[in-house]
C-alpha cells in the first residue's frame, strides 16, 4: 500500500508544487489538499508547505490557522497524524496551538536565503527516522521571520524533553532561541522548521539530497503501521 501524504495549498503558498515533487520522490503518493476543503481525502500524512498563507496579513501563519483545512489537520494531528510544517508551515503549526513559541521577524530585520547548515537533535519523530543521531545536513533556508521565540520555561521543557529537533550550525541565521531550526510535540507526530527540505531532493537543483529523509522517513512510518 502506497503511503499518501497531502499538501496544502493556502493561497500565497509558493512551495507546495515542490513538496508534492520531494513526495513523489519519495516512493509516496502526493495529494493536492485545498484550504478550503475540510476533508484530507483518507491521506496518511500533511504537510503545510512555505510561503506566505494569505498573504501573511495580520500575522505569519494567522490567518491560515482558521481556515477549513485546518479544522481537520488539527483534530487528526491532536489523534497522532503525521504533520510537517515547512518555513510558513512551522508558523501555521504555532498559530494553531500544534506547536509552542512563535516566529518573529529576523534579529538582523533581512529577509535571508543561503543553504543552511543544520544537526539532527531527535530521531524519535515520524519526520525523522531515516537520519541519525547528530547528523549534520545541509538544506536552503529562506524566510525574513523566522526567529523562533519562547519563554525560557518553555525552552527547557523542549530541551528536557527531547523535543528540539534541529539546530543551525556555523550560523545563527535569524535570532531563533538557542539556535534552535526545528521542533517537535510530545507525541514526535507533528515537526516544525524553517529550512526547506523540499528544496533539497535532487542534486541537480538543490545542495545535495539531505532533505529527502524527512519524506522518506514518514512513508517509512505508514508503511511500518500498515503492516502491522
Amino acid at each position: 500500500m502506497t503511503t499518501r501524504v497531502g499538501v496544502v495549498t493556502f493561497p500565497g503558498s509558493l512551495d507546495d508544487g515542490d513538496a508534492r515533487r520531494a513526495v513523489k520522490l519519495a516512493g509516496a503518493e502526493p495529494v493536492a489538499l485545498w484550504h478550503g476543503d475540510k476533508d484530507l481525502h483518507q491521506v496518511d500524512a500533511v504537510i503545510l508547505p512555505g510561503g506566505f498563507s494569505y498573504g501573511d496579513y495580520l500575522r505569519c501563519g494567522a490567518i491560515a490557522r482558521f481556515s477549513p483545512v485546518m479544522e481537520t489537520i488539527i483534530e487528526g494531528a491532536r489523534a497522532g497524524l503525521p504533520v510537517l510544517g515547512i518555513c510558513n508551515g512551522f508558523q501555521v503549526l504555532c498559530e494553531s496551538h500544534l506547536l509552542p513559541g512563535a516566529l518573529t521577524r529576523n534579529d538582523h530585520l533581512h529577509f535571508i536565503c543561503r543553504d543552511q547548515r543544520l544537526r539532527v537533535e531527535s530521531t524519535a519523530t515520524a519526520w525523522t527516522r531515516a537520519f541519525a543521531d547528530g547528523q549534520e545536513i545541509t538544506v536552503p533556508l529562506k524566510n525574513g521571520e523566522g526567529g523562533y521565540v519562547a519563554d525560557e520555561r518553555t525552552l527547557d521543557e523542549l530541551e528536557a524533553e527531547g523535543r528540539v529537533v534541529f539546530r543551525y550550525l556555523d550560523v545563527n541565521p535569524n535570532g531563533s532561541r538557542r539556535d534552535i531550526a526545528g521542533i517537535t510535540n510530545a507525541q514526535g507526530n507533528v515537526v516544525g522548521l524553517m529550512p526547506h527540505p523540499e528544496h533539497a531532493v535532487e542534486s541537480l537543483t538543490g545542495p545535495g539530497t539531505d532533505g529527502l529523509g524527512f519524506f522518506t522517513s514518514v512513508a517509512g512510518v505508514i508503511g511500518e503501521l500498515v503492516a502491522r
